[in-house]
C-alpha cells in the first residue's frame, strides 16, 4: 500500500504561481512513473504532468511552458511547479503513482486563481 499526500495549494491571483508537492510512503523511486492530474468544476479529472522513473516527462498542452514537474527521490517527493496561472487553472490537483502494476492516488489539493 502507497500512501500519497499533496500539499502546497491554496489562493493565488492570476499569474502567479504555485508549487505542489506530493510526499509518497513508498520510495519513489521503485515507481514506474509519477503523475499530477486536476479536476476542475464540472471537468473531468486530466492528466497535468508525469515523470517517469528514467526522468522523462510530459506536460498537458494547456499547461506546456508554464509547469514543470520534478522528483526528488531522496525525500521520496514529487513536485509540481506551476506558473502564470491562469482562472481556467482552477482545480483539485491530484497526485498520483504508478507501483507494480497498481495506481495509487492521493486525496487532492485544492488550487484557486482569482482575484
Amino acid at each position: 500500500q502507497v500512501q500519497l499526500v499533496e500539499s502546497g495549494g491554496g489562493l493565488v491571483q492570476p499569474g502567479g504561481s504555485l508549487r505542489l508537492s506530493c510526499s509518497a510512503s513508498n520510495s519513489i523511486f521503485s515507481s514506474n512513473y509519477m503523475d499530477w492530474h486536476r479536476q476542475g468544476p464540472g471537468k473531468e479529472r486530466e492528466l497535468v504532468a508525469r515523470i517517469w522513473s528514467s526522468g522523462d516527462t510530459i506536460y498537458a498542452d494547456s499547461m506546456t511552458g508554464r509547469v514543470t514537474i520534478s522528483r526528488d527521490n531522496a525525500k521520496n517527493t514529487v513536485h509540481l511547479q506551476m506558473n502564470r496561472l491562469k482562472p481556467e487553472d482552477t482545480a483539485v490537483y491530484y497526485c498520483s503513482g504508478r507501483f507494480s502494476g497498481r495506481t495509487y492516488w492521493g486525496q487532492g489539493t485544492q488550487v484557486t486563481v482569482s482575484s
